[in-house]
């Protein structure tokens, strides 16, 4: 009877495997019904004592939440298991992370396990709730401080839509043209990325379609001493992003060319579907 491998395992693994990432790999389409399968065997189904020991950031206590259409299991997705593989493997390299579109918070708490200080930014009041609560659970209040904002190119406030079937979804108006299903809408504060940049040395974004416009609002200063792991929403912030990425001479490496160079735009992912970007001042991509 074979036995399926703990998160723990499937991370070190990822960690020695970073050319096989790519979503059309061999390795990375077996592993991704285990991926599923084997955080579906956690604690993490439960919402009271929902803990699990992840190596190397320790015991995470992350209770099970119905977001819509998705859960909070499918924060575990064989895509984010290796963001965290990165995470691991970098945990003596950075030492202050900002977690634009924090979510319910797994990625500030992992990164606050590497010795990081986090500002998580979720302008979702649920989702930020709900942050708060998984901080408090961990322990991690000192770690990881919570900003109740969205970030955008400007400071200020802007319309922010909720997604109600699925709201890992949720975005600020605009950067989603296409939202469908029931919808809310209301004001939230929004910090600019110009602000947020000087003061980390490295940035996880997941901004539903806003990135074109945080990332076009960066300057090559920006970049001297900050790296960044971002997921690209469409085609058009696709071609965007890698236009000013090289009118400033920023390096990018994508997860759907096992982490080699982005040297022309169809090496750009364009959608979650090509898995994450890489941005850094850096010729080479550590693993």
């Amino acid at each position: 009877m074979s036995t399926l491998p703990s998160l723990s395992q499937l991370i070190a693994a990822l960690i020695t495997v970073p050319g096989q990432h790519a979503r059309t790999s061999a390795l990375y389409q077996a592993l991704d019904p285990v991926a599923l399968a084997a955080v579906r065997a956690t604690a993490f189904t439960g919402t009271e004592n929902a803990r699990e020991t992840i190596e190397p950031f320790g015991v995470i206590e992350l209770p099970f939440h119905r977001m819509g259409a998705v859960d909070s299991l499918d924060l575990f997705g064989l895509d984010e298991l290796i963001i965290f593989a990165f995470y691991a493997a970098n945990r003596n390299r950075y030492q202050r992370a900002a977690d634009i579109g924090a979510n319910l918070g797994l990625h500030s708490l992992l990164m606050s396990r590497c010795g990081w200080q986090v500002t998580a930014f979720e302008p979702d009041p649920v989702h930020a709730d709900l942050l708060a609560r998984n901080r408090a659970l961990n322990g991690a209040d000192k770690a990881v401080q919570l900003e109740r904002a969205a970030v955008s190119s400007t400071t200020g406030t802007l319309e922010f839509v909720r997604v109600l079937g699925n709201t890992t979804s949720s975005h600020l108006a605009g950067a989603k043209p296409n939202a469908y299903g029931e919808l809310e809408r209301f004001p939230v504060p929004v910090r600019a990325i110009a602000d947020i940049m000087p003061s980390v040395d490295f940035v996880k974004m997941d901004a539903e379609g806003q990135e074109r416009t945080i990332l076009l609002a960066t300057t090559a200063a920006h970049w001297a001493k900050t790296d960044m792991m971002v997921e690209i929403g469409s085609p058009e912030n696709a071609e965007a992003i890698f236009n000013h990425l090289a009118s400033l001479g920023v390096n990018a490496f994508a997860q759907k060319l096992g982490w080699g160079r982005v040297a022309s735009l169809a090496d750009m992912p364009t959608s979650y579907k090509g898995g994450s970007l890489f941005i850094t001042r850096h010729t080479a991509m550590n693993w």
